[in-house]
């Protein structure tokens, strides 16, 4: 159901149930979580690139024909896995880069939104298509409100319509749209970069964006400030700076 494979310093989590679109039962969300604190905790890697099998779907979001609605307040805590799967997403140290092979729906949108950076082949759609069946992307609200501008996303919700990448790039729910054929290497391209940075600097700086998102201006600045002492306190700044004066590419240790 979820593939976890490691190469090099990357990641991958793969969606692998492509006969059921890909979709996000409460135990593929529950083993998507392990595999990504199984990531995260990995020393050797570096990023975390979640993505779906096949060549049209990401993923179609929740499986509702296994008794989604039969008994709603008893699956209530394993339903919990999907605010679990996004809490990880966020908390990484590690930049979680999506892989968008196609459709995204529902929550499948909400994994796209819990990434750092997202990158989408053309042909993909997106949506929140709940309410077609008398329900809400109730978690997912809390991912894609910083992204999307209030009124489109309150119209998407309410009126479940599908969109294409490059709106989805208008709207800020992905980075940028690639042809199909140039998907993996858009990702390589991206990957690299990251695999490139000092891991201390991505960890510490990628905490900082999301711990202040909320906050008003004073209560960020003063987070922040103290964010750049502790970052230029880590043996990486030193090396990088370094580097930088002696006018060669630096050696990160992580730390």
């Amino acid at each position: 159901m979820i593939r976890y494979s490691t190469n090099g310093p990357v990641a991958t989590i793969t969606i692998d149930d492509p006969e059921r679109r890909n979709a996000l039962t409460n135990e593929a969300m529950a083993e998507m979580g392990g595999a990504l604190k199984t990531a995260c905790a990995d020393v050797d890697v570096r990023v975390v690139v979640v993505t779906g099998a096949g060549d049209r779907v990401f993923s179609a979001g929740g499986d509702l024909s296994g008794g989604f609605v039969d008994a709603p307040l008893a699956g209530h805590g394993e339903r919990g896995a999907l605010a679990d799967l996004i809490r990880g997403m966020r908390r990484c140290p590690k930049p979680v880069v999506g892989r968008v092979n196609g459709h995204a729906l529902g929550g499948g949108l909400g994994l796209v939104a819990g990434c750092d950076i997202a990158i989408a082949s053309e042909h993909a759609t997106f949506g929140t298509p709940e309410i077609a069946v008398g329900l809400w992307p109730m978690m997912i609200t809390a991912v894609l409100q910083p992204l999307v501008p209030r009124r489109p996303l309150l119209e998407m919700m309410l009126t479940g319509r599908r969109f294409g990448a490059v709106e989805a790039v208008e709207l800020g729910i992905i980075n940028r749209v690639v042809l199909g054929d140039e998907l993996d290497d858009a990702v390589g391209e991206t990957v690299d970069a990251l695999v490139s940075q000092s891991p201390a600097a991505l960890a510490l700086g990628k905490a900082a964006f999301y711990a202040v998102e909320n906050m008003d201006l004073d209560t960020a600045l003063d987070h922040l400030h103290i964010g750049l002492t502790t970052v230029a306190t880590t043996e990486d700044a030193a090396e990088g700076v370094r580097a930088f004066l002696d006018k060669r590419e630096p050696k990160w240790k992580g730390c």
